[in-house]
């Protein structure tokens, strides 16, 4: 193993960690924790998640639907509309966008896009 490769593994092992203190994914973990916890918002998304798998299985045998489609909106919005569900959803956002920053900071030597292409081998 070369000193280079054992230099870039040891920054992004900073990197992960300075990612794991962020204030904002210490944020998006507790409101994670806090829909795990939270039994009724972990009930209206096991009910959400079947009525998604059963429209989509309709879907595929070309049976769905509009009403299928709605029940499964109007679930989603049932869920989002529960308080910690909505702290989890924003803090999800805020740290997907601190994380398109850091994409952003890392792609832009490489002149690729590191989190959505460095990992592929083939894109047209």
């Amino acid at each position: 193993m070369s000193t280079q490769t054992t230099r870039l593994e040891e920054l992004g092992r900073e990197l992960g960690e300075a990612i794991a203190d962020h204030p904002k994914y210490e944020a998006y973990e507790e409101a994670k924790a806090a829909v795990e916890a939270d039994d009724d918002v972990q009930e209206l998304i096991t009910e959400f998640n079947q009525l998604r798998e059963e429209f989509n299985v309709a879907r595929q045998m070309g049976e769905a639907t509009q009403e299928g489609l709605q029940k499964v909106q109007a679930a989603q919005d049932e869920l989002h509309s529960e308080p910690v569900m909505e702290e989890y959803l924003l803090a999800q956002a805020e740290l997907v966008g601190e994380l398109e920053k850091i994409n952003q900071a890392i792609s832009e030597p490489l002149s690729v896009d590191f989190g959505g292409e460095a990992g592929g081998c083939c894109h047209d």
